[in-house]
C-alpha cells in the first residue's frame, strides 16, 4: 500500500459536554468518502490526538475502519515522542483493522539521525504499512533531505508525508526514493505533484473535499491550467485555515456549514468563523 490521491486529516468533533462525538465523525467520514477522497487519516494532529484518552483514540480508529469498509484505506495517526507507545499504537491500529501507520518524526526530543533509524526502524517491525512523517513546524527539527529518503527506503516505510511546504525540498526527498511522497502542507501540495509527488494529507479537504479531490486529480492528469484555477480559489480558504493554529479554523468553518460543533479540548480555544463568502460553493 502506498498514499496516492488526497488523504483527509480528519478533525476529531466534540459534544457539548466535552466527550467525543463519534456519531458527528460517522458523518464526516461518510460526506468525504462520497466527495472522492482517497483515504481516511483519523487522529493525526488535526484530530486533537494529544487530548484524547486511549479509549477514545481506539473509539476514533474504529468508527474509521467502520464507517470506511473497505473503501478507501483509512491511516491511523499513531506516532508518539517515544518508540514503546508508538509500536504499542500500531499494534492496536492493526487489530482495529486499520490499513497503514502514520508515524511522525518524534517530536521535543529531537533525536539523532541513529535514532531516526532505530524509531522508523521498530515502528515498520510490526508489519503495518507506514507512513513517515515529517512536519518540522510541529517537532522542532527539520531533517536532512538525505535522512529522510533514508527512513522512506527502510522496509515497511511505504509513503513519506512532507510538511515543510519547501517544494526544493520535496523534489529533494522524491528523487531519493520509490515510496510514494505526499504532501503535508495544504498551500503547496499542487505544486509539489507536479515535481512528482502523488497527493496529499489534507486539512483543507474537511471543509472542501470535492475541490482538493478535483485540484490533485488536475495535478496528476497534467492539467494544469485547471489546477492554477482550483489553487487559487482554495488559496484563501487555506490561508483562513492557517490564520490560527490548527485545527481551531477547521473546526470553526465546519461549524458554520453546520456540520460539526465549533469545540476544541484545551490548550486550543475556539476561534470565529470564517467570512460567508470562503464557503460559497461548498458541498455538503
Amino acid at each position: 500500500m502506498q498514499l496516492k490521491g488526497v488523504h483527509t486529516a480528519l478533525v476529531t468533533p466534540f459534544a457539548d459536554d466535552g466527550s467525543v462525538d463519534i456519531d458527528c465523525f460517522a458523518r464526516l467520514c461518510e460526506r468525504q468518502i462520497g466527495a472522492g477522497v482517497d483515504g481516511l487519516v483519523p487522529c493525526g494532529t488535526t484530530g486533537e490526538t494529544p487530548t484524547l484518552s486511549q479509549d477514545e483514540w481506539q473509539e476514533v480508529v474504529s468508527t474509521a475502519v467502520r464507517v470506511s469498509d473497505g473503501r478507501v484505506p483509512v491511516t491511523a495517526g499513531c506516532g508518539t515522542n517515544a518508540t514503546n507507545t508508538t509500536v504499542d499504537n500500531i499494534a492496536t491500529a492493526m487489530e482495529l483493522g486499520a490499513d497503514a501507520a502514520l508515524v511522525v518524526l518524534p517530536y521535543y526530543n529531537k533525536p539523532n539521525p541513529d535514532g531516526h533509524r532505530a524509531h522508523m526502524k521498530a515502528a515498520a517491525a510490526l508489519g503495518l504499512p507506514v507512513v513517515a512523517y515529517h512536519v518540522p513546524g510541529r517537532t522542532g527539527q527539520r531533517v536532512s533531505a538525505k535522512l529522510l529518503g533514508e527512513l522512506s527506503r527502510l522496509p515497511g516505510v511505504v509513503s513519506v508525508k512532507e510538511a515543510t511546504g519547501d517544494v526544493g525540498y520535496g523534489s529533494d526527498v522524491i528523487r531519493s526514493t520509490q515510496a510514494t511522497i505526499v504532501s503535508g502542507d495544504d498551500f503547496t501540495f499542487f505544486p509539489l505533484m507536479c515535481v512528482g509527488g502523488e497527493g496529499v494529507i489534507s486539512v483543507v479537504s474537511n471543509v472542501d473535499p470535492s475541490r482538493t479531490v478535483a485540484l490533485a486529480r488536475a495535478a496528476t492528469s497534467g492539467d494544469l491550467a485547471r489546477g492554477r484555477r482550483l489553487h487559487d480559489h482554495l488559496m484563501p480558504l487555506v490561508h483562513y485555515l492557517f490564520s490560527d493554529t490548527n485545527p481551531a479554523p477547521c473546526k470553526a468553518a465546519l461549524a458554520a456549514l453546520g456540520l460539526c460543533e465549533n469545540r476544541v479540548r484545551l490548550p486550543l480555544a475556539a476561534v470565529a468563523p470564517p467570512p460567508p463568502e470562503l464557503l460559497e460553493g461548498v458541498t455538503q
